[in-house]
């Protein structure tokens, strides 16, 4: 049965004072690093998170529960595209995480049984949206604390300098016409490419084996079936690969060169004026304006791969980072992270912290609206009448989907005979790794 949220769910979000939605995912790149650990005297708040862009952020809202209730809460962020390894290291050791992270559905089926029921605690209280709680065998095992958008973000004013406007820009067609111009002009344009490097490095990858993934299996499943089959057609593939040509071609570097391109690489590329377009989330907010750039420069649109009637398509819009506390943990370490995880929501310190410094929305009945302009274009889209993508990436049945489809996509950006690589990888890789699941 398909779980998604619906554009009343969303535009309910965006109404309370919660939200203006940024509704991933999926983690940026950054490297793992972790935070004190607990005292010896209160019960051990350990927290594995999935944001390595933020890590420095949970670092300091650590650092200020502690200083409000004596209580210290060790933080320690997995790098990216390595969450799920480090949280098996993590939990077959003495001192496991009490707090942890599951992506949606496919990730609690390998966690369900490490997750104490949320049903009846405060912080559960306080979620605004019932759908936003991730549930098995009717207890909520895991809670959303940030929704997120991402599509094609892109710098205002070099879109404007090549001649063009965003509102102009509906449809796949429409896209390439603008992008292919301002490849052919990037000289007189003063930018490297029209698109910033897809890097494949484990940094960006995602971006790409997941994030743009999302969008051949959302029309399918759409179409088709819900997300629970075990196989998939792959119908919308050539429209995946139009996208991805586009993305390679019209680009800041050479396609041989992505295998060793990083999330980095994109960012700077972009924040310095080299590209005009950048496929990223809500996410991305908080680095493009440390970077420099401001609100006036940024804007995002959906992304675009050829459908019939997506001038009517929004952002991409969902969660994938489910707080989950481990029933592993004692009877104390469950309560003082429960308690903690109920701070982050509630209070001022905590709430100002996500919202302005994450730049993020946390669908809490507390929460502070954030500042973000991607997360605001989400909410103007929707209530406009456009139709929010889910976040059907969640239902990939394995990581190795995920490198596999990876691998594939660095063979054809070496070799654009070798699109067939990338159709077995997303195809019968689906069909492989759900077997290998159940």
């Amino acid at each position: 049965m398909k779980n998604e949220m619906s554009r009343r769910q969303f535009l309910g979000l965006a109404g309370s004072a919660a939200a203006v939605l940024g509704l991933g995912l999926v983690g940026c790149g950054g490297s793992a690093g972790s935070g004190s650990s607990a005292s010896g005297d209160a019960a051990e708040v350990y927290f594995l998170q999935f944001k390595p862009e933020v890590d420095k952020e949970w670092k300091e809202i650590a650092k200020a529960y502690k200083k409000e209730k004596g209580v210290e809460v060790k933080i320690v962020t997995a790098a990216s595209n390595t969450y799920e390894e480090k949280l098996k290291s993590e939990m077959s050791k003495s001192s496991a995480p009490t707090l942890f992270q599951v992506n949606g559905p496919t990730g609690l089926k390998n966690w369900k049984d490490y997750c104490a029921d949320l049903s009846d605690t405060k912080l559960r209280g306080e979620l605004i949206d019932d759908s936003l709680a991730l549930q098995s065998d009717g207890k909520d095992l895991g809670i959303d604390w940030v929704q997120e958008s991402y599509g094609i973000i892109y710098n205002k004013e070099l879109l404007e300098k090549a001649g063009y406007k965003a509102e102009d820009i509906n449809s796949f067609d429409k896209l390439k016409a603008c992008a292919d111009d301002i490849q052919a002009r990037k000289d007189e344009l003063g930018v490297d490419g029209a698109f910033t490097s897809a890097g494949m490095d484990d940094s960006s990858s995602w971006r790409y084996t997941t994030h743009l993934a999302n969008l051949p299996l959302y029309y399918e499943f759409e179409k088709e079936h819900n997300q629970e089959d075990d196989e998939i057609k792959g119908e919308y593939l050539d429209n995946f690969k139009q996208i991805f040509d586009l993305y390679i071609t019209d680009s800041t570097c050479d396609p041989s060169q992505l295998a060793s391109k990083t999330g980095d690489d994109a960012t700077n590329e972009f924040a310095t004026g080299k590209a005009v377009f950048y496929q990223n989330g809500s996410w991305a907010y908080a680095d493009l304006t440390k970077a420099g750039m401001t609100d006036d420069q940024l804007g995002m649109l959906p992304i675009y791969i050829g459908v019939d009637g997506e001038e009517n398509q929004g952002l991409c819009s969902g969660g994938e980072n489910y707080w989950c506390v481990s029933s592993q943990a004692s009877e104390d370490a469950q309560k003082a992270t429960e308690d903690f995880m109920y701070w982050c929501v509630t209070s001022d310190t905590a709430t100002g912290i996500i919202a302005d410094k994450m730049g993020l929305t946390a669908p809490f009945k507390s929460a502070k609206e954030t500042t973000n302009v991607f997360s605001q274009q989400a909410v103007a889209m929707a209530k406009d009448g456009k139709k929010t993508v889910a976040w059907d990436f969640v239902y990939i049945p394995s990581e190795e989907w995920k490198k596999n489809l990876k691998q594939a996509l660095i063979a054809y950006a070496a070799d654009n005979t070798k699109w067939d690589g990338v159709k077995n990888a997303f195809v019968d890789g689906w069909k492989t790794e759900k077997a290998a699941s159940e």
